[in-house]
């Protein structure tokens, strides 16, 4: 389980756990999970367009992440922000639809960034995966306070001058550079389940947003490490442990709500 081809999957799943963490703390904490998700599932058209042409799906990947990020933004400030993301992801979608009909042939890279590939990873994938992930978490580093007050506050944060549009896009341009890293490593379809249970788990456990924060880091990264291990030992797909355990862990954290509730109501 800790040799060989294996090392490489622990490594990744590592980094894509802190990264999802970050992130999906803030996703959980702006009511972002929806752009969340329709950002990796629609960067999917990228990687099927790239692959018709004949480049690299990671390019067409990190293109439509991007462009889909900013689309979301844009279309957002100008009406209501779910309609926009939803038809950003039709529109994306349907474009992924086309491309893969125009193919000749069955790829199975583009189907692995719906489902992942964490145990093909190979070393030479390691390093540029950490350096989106350490760039996605420095930008939020330095993004922290005015993402935490356009997002709990955002009244006060506009009268301090900032400007709560900007901030969202640039947390979605975050979000798309993350989905470049992540999507090939657990698939777009799981990427967000990583950003989303693990995240509001540990809000049930603490509302203090540093350990909340930290919480979330935890939990995602107990989450594919025990999904990996599973997998390994009963031969089921990876992402099936990584969505199973994500739900389980918000579940968790609902019970733990609900019976401080009860205990506070006895008193």
């Amino acid at each position: 389980m800790f040799s060989g081809f294996m090392v490489h999957a622990w490594e990744i799943a590592t980094i894509v756990a802190v990264v999802a963490g970050v992130l999906g703390f803030f996703v959980v904490l702006r009511g972002s999970a929806f752009p969340a998700h329709a950002i990796p599932n629609g960067a999917f058209a990228g990687a099927a367009g790239a692959n018709l042409i004949g480049v690299n799906p990671l390019l067409g990947l990190g293109v439509f992440s991007v462009l889909a990020a900013l689309g979301i933004g844009w279309l957002g400030r100008r009406g209501r922000p779910d309609v926009a993301t939803a038809l950003a992801l039709v529109l994306l979608l349907a474009l992924g639809a086309a491309f893969i009909s125009q193919s000749t042939e069955y790829e199975p890279a583009i189907f692995s960034l719906l489902f992942g590939e964490i145990l093909g990873v190979s070393s030479g994938e390691i390093l540029p995966v950490a350096i989106i992930g350490a760039a996605c978490i420095g930008i939020i580093a330095f993004l922290f306070r005015p993402l935490l007050l356009t997002s709990l506050v955002p009244d006060i944060a506009a009268a301090r001058g900032l400007r709560p549009h900007h901030v969202d896009v640039a947390f979605l341009v975050v979000v798309a550079g993350a989905t470049t890293m992540t999507v090939p490593v657990v698939g777009a379809l799981l990427i967000f389940a990583l950003m989303i249970g693990p995240p509001a788990a540990a809000r049930c456990f603490s509302d203090r947003p540093g350990v909340a924060l930290a919480g979330s880091v935890v939990i995602a990264l107990v989450t594919v490490w025990a999904a990996i291990a599973c997998a390994f030992e009963v031969n089921w797909p990876v992402g099936f442990f990584v969505g199973t355990f994500s739900a389980a862990s918000y579940a968790i954290g609902r019970g733990n709500v609900l019976y401080r509730r009860r205990q506070a109501a006895r008193h």
